[in-house]
């Protein structure tokens, strides 16, 4: 009889910590990049500690498939929703709809123009002060020198893009020695920064009229230093580079001298947006509409090599 009772017990423990779990599903953008798969990976990581049943799902970069994702997670009737929106609009039926069912919507790492009552709070670097900190570091290096700039863009129509172009204008707008000359997307990937900065090198002489790189992200910075190479030129010393994420493929090649800084961007944007939901779903706490992570630059300076073995484990 015990033993049944006992058995009972435990049944009636699982079945209680099986009906109080949540479900939070998590629109990707996809995996244009190294800093993306790491964020990819660094979320499910937090859900699985966290208990949390996960439901993903890999945008490819097209956001008609992210819209189609929010609305087949409303349907499954999922406890939250995670957003790292592809573009900044176009958003505001699906979410609406997510609204309309009381599930709470958490943008990661990139921001969206729509009424803020559609969301619940948003996670994230402030993308200009990135922007700003790799520029202010361009300006410190060049000194007072001519400096013409060639800008690799992420994709068109993203917060992120626009927000870290601001950003770094905005951080040499008072010193006319640095200019940018040329200025085009490669769609935040390795492959699109390399086509981009051959191109660039093939405009400006062989490259001979460029004297650093601002790419928005690392893995386009990563494609434009191998451009560089083939072009015969030096990178990180004939063509400076600065970047944004802070992957392990561009801290190995600041640790081989071929690139000089990159702004750091956590990858872990799901811990404090999971820290939001538990405190939500406890006693209804609500957060701040922005809940903002550090933006450090590393240099040549900082041990990369020891860096990239810190990140490289970590999905990127």
């Amino acid at each position: 009889m015990k033993s049944i009772l006992l058995a009972g017990v435990a049944a009636f423990t699982l079945a209680a910590t099986a009906a109080s779990a949540q479900t939070v599903g998590f629109s990707q953008i996809g995996s244009e990049s190294g800093w993306r798969a790491a964020e990819t990976t660094l979320t499910k990581q937090q859900a699985e500690e966290r208990g949390i049943d996960l439901k993903f799902s890999d945008a490819q970069q097209k956001q008609e498939n992210q819209i189609a994702a929010i609305r087949a997670f409303v349907a499954q009737g999922v406890d939250a929703i995670l957003l790292a929106p592809v573009v900044a609009t176009g958003w505001d039926s699906a979410l609406e709809e997510a609204k309309d069912y009381d599930i709470p919507v958490i943008l990661l790492d990139r921001q969206i123009d729509a009424s803020d009552d559609l969301y619940m709070t948003a996670v994230g670097a402030d993308s200009v002060h990135e922007g700003e900190v790799a520029g202010g570091w361009l300006v410190d290096t060049v000194d007072g020198k001519d400096c013409n700039v060639v800008e690799l863009q992420g994709t068109t129509g993203s917060s992120v893009a626009i927000e870290r172009k601001e950003g770094f204008e905005k951080a040499i707008a008072d010193h006319p020695n640095v200019t940018i000359i040329r200025s085009q997307t490669g769609d935040f990937t390795r492959s699109g920064g390399k086509e981009v900065m051959e191109s660039f090198i093939q405009a400006e002489n062989g490259g001979e009229n460029i004297c650093a790189l601002f790419a928005h992200n690392d893995d386009m910075a990563v494609g434009a230093i191998q451009a560089i190479k083939e072009a015969g030129l030096k990178p990180g010393t004939d063509i400076l580079t600065v970047s944004i994420d802070g992957v392990p493929d561009y801290f190995k090649a600041m640790a081989d001298g071929e690139a000089n800084a990159t702004v750091e961007l956590t990858p872990n944007m799901a811990g404090p947006a999971f820290d939001v939901l538990e405190a939500y779903w406890a006693d209804g706490t609500m957060p701040e509409k922005f809940i903002q992570t550090d933006s450090k630059i590393y240099t040549q300076a900082d041990d990369p090599t020891a860096e990239y073995e810190r990140r490289k484990g970590l999905g990127y």
